[in-house]
């Protein structure tokens, strides 16, 4: 028997007879593996599951913890997922240039987790921009965030690098690392602990495979080299998965990001750039746009940086885009509940009239 506890698993509510907890640590196409007390098991979704839930992103994703039908000779069934904790998303244009998206989905990446480890490598590719972007959507995804500066080996000093993602994001753990020398791994001790969950987040070839191999201490992931040219990486990880280091700790690793489109960010937004609104409340007036108007307080006497200004507004920007794109999916379900409501109370009261 396997103690789920070990797993991150709480219980919070009384399991139904009949069903079994376990956390789910991968997932390829329709077919989950699930962590139980009775072991790994394979798993697909109940036929039901598909019309109690409302959208795709309330399908379980690796890190969800879930209650299924156990079936010890074949595929176990998921029943439903339990409350999440917390949730990294990203938003999906379903394959479309941003300014050419119809609507934008919802894309969960991973669940119930402690910690982000954002990874930039220190090479040709180190963008504090993007660092940013990742900040705001792991603020907003309820967990605590930490910058992981990998591949120290490629440069000759990384004392630059590190002391402007410190300027720009203050407030946030940075760590230099180097998976290959163990450069700076005694320094993530702290947040692997055991029973925590740890996403490596960032963009193809920035590293995440060979830190979870340096952790794991042992080769659990092919890792491709980067091309010469511009320092960007190929697809290593294909998938999510959840693994366990020795220490007890449990890491989801992600296929790499090309780019992060911010989902629902108002409140990462807000958390990131307290420094900005802060002066809003000084401007003359209330309905100040802080766009150039008189009396705006925000960029009046050059105290709040120029750049840190348009990074802010370049975010809040972005959200806007979404939550406009989204807003149509939004009132959509909501239409489509009413009817569905509506049509269960037209059966209850003897069918349709003619």
């Amino acid at each position: 028997m396997i103690n789920l506890k070990t797993y991150g698993y709480i219980e919070i509510e009384a399991i139904p007879d009949g069903l079994l907890p376990g956390r789910v640590t991968e997932l390829r196409r329709e077919r989950f593996t699930v962590m139980t007390e009775r072991g790994e098991v394979t798993a697909v979704l109940k036929g039901a599951f598909y019309h109690s839930v409302e959208t795709r992103v309330d399908f379980p994703c690796v890190g969800d913890f879930v209650l299924l039908q156990y079936n010890e000779s074949g595929d176990s069934l998921i029943v439903t997922v339990l409350p999440r904790r917390s949730k990294f998303s990203r938003a999906d244009y379903s394959g479309h240039a941003v300014g050419y998206a119809k609507t934008v989905r919802e894309q969960v990446v991973a669940t119930n987790f402690d910690y982000v480890f954002i990874l930039s490598s220190l090479n040709w590719d180190f963008n504090v921009t993007r660092l940013m972007r990742y900040l705001t959507q792991v603020r907003q995804s309820g967990s605590q965030p930490v910058v992981i500066l990998t591949k120290a080996d490629l440069v000759e000093d990384y004392s630059l690098p590190l002391a402007e993602v410190t300027q720009s994001i203050p407030d946030v753990p940075v760590h230099v690392v180097c998976s290959h020398t163990g450069l700076g791994l005694n320094e993530l001790a702290p947040y692997l602990m055991p029973g925590k969950t740890v996403v490596f987040l960032g963009m193809s070839g920035v590293g995440k495979s060979s830190l979870l191999n340096a952790l794991i201490e042992q080769d659990v992931m092919r890792v491709q080299a980067i091309r010469e040219v511009d320092s960007r990486g190929r697809h290593t990880t294909t998938h999510r998965q959840l693994f366990m280091l020795p220490s007890g700790t449990m890491v989801i690793d992600t296929p790499g990001m090309r780019e992060l489109g911010l989902f629902d960010a108002g409140e990462g937004i807000r958390a990131s750039f307290t420094d900005v609104e802060e002066w809003f409340p000084q401007c003359r007036f209330a309905d100040c746009r802080h766009q150039g108007e008189p009396g705006c307080a925000a960029l009046a006497d050059g105290s709040l940086p120029r750049e840190r200004w348009e990074h802010y507004v370049a975010q809040q920007h972005e959200h806007k885009y979404v939550q406009d794109k989204t807003s149509y999916l939004i009132d959509k379900r909501a239409r489509n509940k009413t009817i569905a409501m509506s049509s269960k109370q037209t059966k209850k009261n003897g069918g349709w009239k003619k």
